[in-house]
C-alpha cells in the first residue's frame, strides 16, 4: 500500500494546485490514502473551515502546526472536522484532536499523529517525546500504518524523533520549514523518514511569500507584510509504502512537481 504525504499547503495558489496534482500524484503512485499539512492554506497563516471543506475531496487527513490559530474562527470551525489535526502536545483545553485513525476500504486503518517541535519554535509545547509514548498508548497494537506529522524547526530534533519512533510508527514526516530534505530513508527497524515533505507553494518566492517583502524584512529588520505568491506552484511531498509487516515501511521517496497553477 501507498500514502501520498504533500507538504505544508500556502494561501489559495497552493489549494488549487493540490487540487489539480493530488489526483494526478495518486494515480502516478497508486496511492489510496493522502495526508497533507494544511496550516497555511488560509491566506497563507492558518485554516479555514471554507478552505478544508474545499480541499475534502482529495485529501483524507488534513494536519496542522504552530500556526493552527492564525485564523481565530478555527477556534470553534475545528470541532466539525473529523479529520484535521492539531499538535498534540500543546494544552488539553485547546480544542480539536491531535490524532486518529481513518478508514480506508483500499489499505484499512491509519492512524495519524500530529506533533510539534520545541526547539526554536514558539514557547507553549510540551515534550513532544512522552506526548508521542502516550498517543502510541491509545492506538491499537493491531493497526499496520502509523504516519506522523512532526512540525518542527530544527532537523536534529526531526532525526532524533524518528529514531526515538522507530519500529513503533511506519513513518515520521517533518513540516514546517517548507523545504524539501534530501534525506529521506528507512531506518533500521523498520520506520520511514525525512526531515521536511517541502510545500505546496510557489517555486519563485522565498517559502511561498514574495521575495521582495522577505528581502525588505531581513534588510530592514523592520515588520513587513509578507504576500503570497499564488502562481507559478510547485507541489511537494513524499510516496511512504508498507505491507503487512507489522507497521514498517518498504519504501519512501520524494516527489516535486510544477503545476499549471
Amino acid at each position: 500500500m501507498n500514502i501520498l504525504f504533500l507538504g505544508d499547503i500556502v494561501g489559495k495558489g497552493g489549494r488549487q494546485a493540490v487540487l489539480e496534482m493530488a489526483p494526478l500524484l495518486k494515480k502516478e503512485f497508486n496511492c489510496q490514502f493522502v495526508v497533507a499539512n494544511a496550516e497555511n492554506v488560509a491566506s497563507g497563516a492558518g485554516l479555514s473551515a471554507k478552505c478544508i471543506q474545499e480541499m475534502t475531496k482529495e485529501i483524507d487527513v488534513f494536519t496542522s502546526g504552530d500556526h493552527v490559530w492564525d485564523q481565530k474562527n478555527f477556534v470553534s470551525e475545528i470541532k466539525q472536522f473529523t479529520n484535521v489535526l492539531r499538535p498534540g502536545n500543546v494544552s488539553k483545553v485547546q480544542p480539536g484532536k491531535c490524532f486518529g485513525t481513518f478508514r480506508n476500504p483500499a489499505c484499512g486503518e491509519i492512524a495519524v499523529i500530529n506533533l510539534l517541535g520545541r526547539v526554536f519554535m514558539r514557547d507553549g509545547a510540551s515534550c513532544p517525546f512522552e506526548t508521542a509514548d502516550k498517543i502510541l498508548n491509545e492506538i491499537p497494537s493491531n493497526i499496520n500504518c502509523v504516519i506522523v506529522d512532526f512540525h518542527a524547526e530544527a532537523t536534529s530534533e526531526k532525526a532524533a524523533m524518528a529514531h526515538f519512533l522507530d519500529g513503533r510508527v511506519t513513518a515520521v514526516i517533518g513540516t514546517h520549514t517548507h523545504v524539501q530534505t534530501n534525506d529521506c530513508k528507512i531506518l533500521p527497524k523498520g520506520t520511514a523518514f525525512i526531515s521536511d515533505a517541502g510545500m505546496a507553494g510557489a517555486e519563485y518566492s522565498i517559502l511561498g511569500r514574495t521575495v521582495d517583502s522577505v528581502l525588505r524584512k531581513f534588510i530592514s529588520g523592520m515588520p513587513e507584510r509578507l504576500p503570497v505568491v499564488e502562481t507559478g506552484i510547485r507541489v511537494d511531498g513524499v510516496v511512504i509504502s508498507y505491507g503487512s509487516n507489522g507497521r514498517a515501511a518498504t519504501g519512501i521517496k520524494t516527489f516535486s512537481r510544477i503545476s499549471s497553477i
